[in-house]
């Protein structure tokens, strides 16, 4: 459906307008170059959701540009089968002055529809957006959220073969985001593309097939979701790390705990894993639990420097990578004994169990210097897939779906109305 390759650009960076002109009368140079982008290649097959992560700055905005053709690269090839619209930047192909029901045309037309296609769509399109009589109003009386509205539905209702969503859709209203992923996942069902880009990491892993992470404008890694996160969050850690010595990212080699191996492996090097053990609420290890009862995770670290202001913390992810509870004893207002170098510490967490039947990987956690809502100087380990527990369902308990169990408790009374009793 989509096939990128080696796609480059750059811009030319002008310290002041006046520079241009110097530049074009006096034939020398007077910008410095900004690569946006530096060989990305990557596919999208039919039905497939490709998801785009990276921090600001990254390249992701100028990539979808390019898809949708408000850029042209410098060099690469793009192969798109069918027509590709989206959702990028609010206002990108509308007029502030036109009506709603003018800028449907406008932007309706820029995406290839003929002035018959776009009647024929016109009635979907103003039904979906639930403007009301405010989509004869002109456009520089929305709100963000209202442009937002109109946008998406001309996208959407353009029969694209491919469908871009960027940022954009977050400055919508929770109702309408949630419609608008409604509409998002009917359209990969019908055999759909989608390009996503998002800072939402839950909805990359929700919603995304495959995943790819730009960096400075190179396509550092590509693959599952989950992976592609784990990597891009430990780059996070690593930036926002203020320690003495850097932290190192293991994303390749498995690191062998208790004859196991586990996944990626974040950190300064200076804090190492001894042991970890999961145990029932009868100190009974095991790699499976019904779900209401109590699990114990035990782990032990030793120390390779003094550590001032030790800080422990436990995820718990499901099977696509979304976090179903996390913690750590810093946000549980713990204050833990420092430690010396090759000193051991053996910590645990101890919780009522009560998830939703299904596999859950467990990812540890040692920092120092907490501040903010769970926020580190530090990150002295960081272990990624630690272990899976299996949890199954409780024989006793209600049905219900979602994260888990909150254990409901239902009333219901009846009342019988006067005339009756009279």
């Amino acid at each position: 459906m989509i096939s990128v390759s080696n796609i480059v650009k750059t811009f030319k960076l002008y310290q002041s307008p006046a520079d241009r002109l110097k530049e074009i009368i006096l034939r020398r140079c007077y910008h410095r170059e900004f690569h946006a982008l530096k060989n990305v290649s990557f596919e999208v097959r039919e039905g497939e959701t490709l998801g785009i992560v990276g921090q600001n700055g990254a390249g992701k905005s100028t990539l979808l540009k390019i898809l949708t053709g408000i850029l042209m690269p410098d060099r690469g090839a793009i192969h798109i089968k069918g027509r590709i619209t989206g959702l990028l930047e609010l206002g990108t192909g509308f007029n502030q002055e036109f009506s709603g029901l003018e800028n449907i045309f406008l932007n309706g037309t820029y995406l290839g529809l003929s002035r018959r296609e776009i009647e024929e769509r016109l009635e979907k399109i103003i039904a979906f957006t639930e403007l009301g009589d405010f989509i004869r109003e002109p456009l520089k009386t929305y709100s963000s959220g209202m442009v937002m509205r109109l946008a998406f539905s001309v996208a959407i209702h353009a029969d694209p073969k491919v469908f871009v969503v960027d940022e954009a859709l977050s400055v919508g209203d929770a109702y309408f985001q949630q419609k608008c992923m409604r509409k998002i996942k009917e359209f990969k069902n019908n055999g759909g593309s989608i390009v996503f880009v998002s800072h939402d990491m839950n909805a990359v892993k929700v919603l995304c097939d495959t995943a790819i992470l730009i960096d400075n404008g190179l396509r550092v890694d590509y693959g599952k979701p989950k992976d592609i996160i784990d990597f891009y969050q430990s780059i996070i850690l690593k930036k926002s790390h203020i320690g003495d010595l850097p932290i190192e990212i293991n994303n390749k080699e498995k690191i062998i705990v208790n004859d196991k191996s586990e996944g990626m492996k974040v950190g300064t090097g200076e804090v190492k894993l001894v042991s970890f053990k999961i145990y029932n609420g009868n100190d009974e290890e095991i790699s499976y639990i019904e779900s209401e009862n109590v699990l114990k995770i035990v782990f032990e670290v030793r120390a390779l420097r003094d550590i001032k202001d030790p800080h422990y913390g436990v995820q718990i992810v499901n099977r696509l990578g979304v976090s179903a509870f996390e913690t750590n004893s810093y946000c549980m207002n713990i204050k833990n004994e420092s430690l010396q170098k090759g000193e051991k510490v053996k910590v645990a967490f101890i919780y009522d169990f009560n998830l939703f039947p299904g596999s859950y990987s467990i990812n540890i956690g040692v920092m120092a210097s907490g501040f903010g809502e769970g926020s580190f100087e530090e990150y002295l380990l960081y272990l990624i897939d630690v272990e899976i527990i299996k949890v199954i369902k409780n024989s006793d308990s209600i049905l219900y779906s979602g994260q888990y169990n909150m254990k409901p408790k239902f009333i219901a009374e009846k009342k019988i109305s006067e005339g009756l009793m009279k």
